[in-house]
């Protein structure tokens, strides 16, 4: 572990910065300020940074097959088109909820779009999901923007299918996040974060239907809140600890920790793998929430970081074929 080097690379101080995605086609990193209303695009090449507004909250951006991207703003899903900057909205969900609003999401390995429901202000508490099938096409979720009555329970997890057809697939889901599948694309790798667990269900990758849903492994105290997660080419899993600080490595076969990766901000939110050869870790982190002093003591908090000498490579993303 004394070979590996963490590195801040964009010194921005996101609300919540969330949803890295490493593209090949551009060699860029692309993720998400939620609160801030912003996707992001930074360049190692360049060390440059491009944006664009979104007008509300966006949980995810992700690469769509026929250019530009596609994004969770509000409960919208839109299509980005990067060089003019204009967002337009494809199709609604949880039209009856005003208070959700779409969290993490990814295209999965057919071109299918995962995205769930998630909240603004986070509250740890135990939670469990129903076991269901679902049938995944561009899969999305949503979650409670805020607990101002103790609500809970009030996202979910929809597919989008490539002809913008909308299913719900997962009700009863709190904060919805940390999606990635197998190599052999039979299992898929899900977060509810409050749940304090890393769960896996069968997939199926003709249909995109899962279920028999497990528990992986349970956060342990003192580790954070699981939050954004990638897995690496060996089909191990990162993840990152919302208020722990770290990113944690873990075998799905055993739920044993491999490594633990401290960062120098607390809110660490999502991670990915990138560069060249994918052999770099790129994590993300959030300023939201830190009184004066916590913000003192961490002035790269909401800064996007780098990892570099972990000795495991990670595998392309996937983009939205719709």
């Amino acid at each position: 572990m004394s070979s590996v080097k963490v590195h801040p690379i964009v010194k921005s101080t996101a609300l919540i910065g969330e949803g890295p995605v490493w593209e090949e086609s551009e060699q860029t990193l692309l993720f998400v300020d939620i609160i801030g209303q912003k996707i992001h695009r930074w360049s190692p090449a360049t060390n440059r940074i491009q944006s664009v507004e979104t007008a509300d909250t966006v949980g995810f951006a992700v690469p769509r097959r026929s250019g530009g991207y596609v994004a969770g703003v509000g409960r919208n899903i839109v299509a980005v088109d990067w060089q003019t900057h204009k967002v337009t909205s494809l199709v609604e969900v949880d039209e009856d909820k005003p208070n959700n609003r779409l969290n993490d999401g990814k295209a999965d390995p057919s071109g299918r779009l995962l995205t769930g429901q998630s909240a603004h202000l986070v509250t740890v508490l135990p939670a469990c999901l129903s076991v269901a099938m679902v049938t995944v096409g561009c899969v999305l979720g949503t979650m409670l923007k805020d607990y101002p009555s103790g609500e809970r329970k009030q996202g979910a997890l929809f597919s989008v299918a490539p002809d913008l057809t909308v299913t719900k697939h997962l009700s009863q889901v709190d904060i919805s996040n940390g999606m990635d599948w197998s190599e052999d694309q039979k299992t898929f790798f899900y977060i509810d974060s409050l749940a304090l667990t890393v769960d896996a269900f069968d997939h199926d990758p003709s249909t995109g239907h899962i279920g028999n849903r497990r528990v992986v492994c349970h956060i342990q105290e003192g580790e954070g809140i699981p939050d954004g997660m990638t897995l690496d080419a060996e089909g191990r899993l990162w993840v990152a600890c919302y208020d722990g600080g770290r990113v944690i490595n873990i075998d799905p076969a055993t739920g044993v920790r491999l490594k633990t990766i401290s960062l120098p901000v607390t809110k660490t939110t999502s991670c990915c793998f990138g560069g060249p050869d994918y052999s770099e870790l790129y994590v993300t982190s959030a300023s939201l929430g830190l009184n004066q002093s916590e913000s003192k003591q961490q002035p790269l908090a909401g800064s996007t970081f780098r990892v570099t000498g972990l000795g495991v490579k990670g595998r392309p993303s996937y983009a939205f074929s719709g």
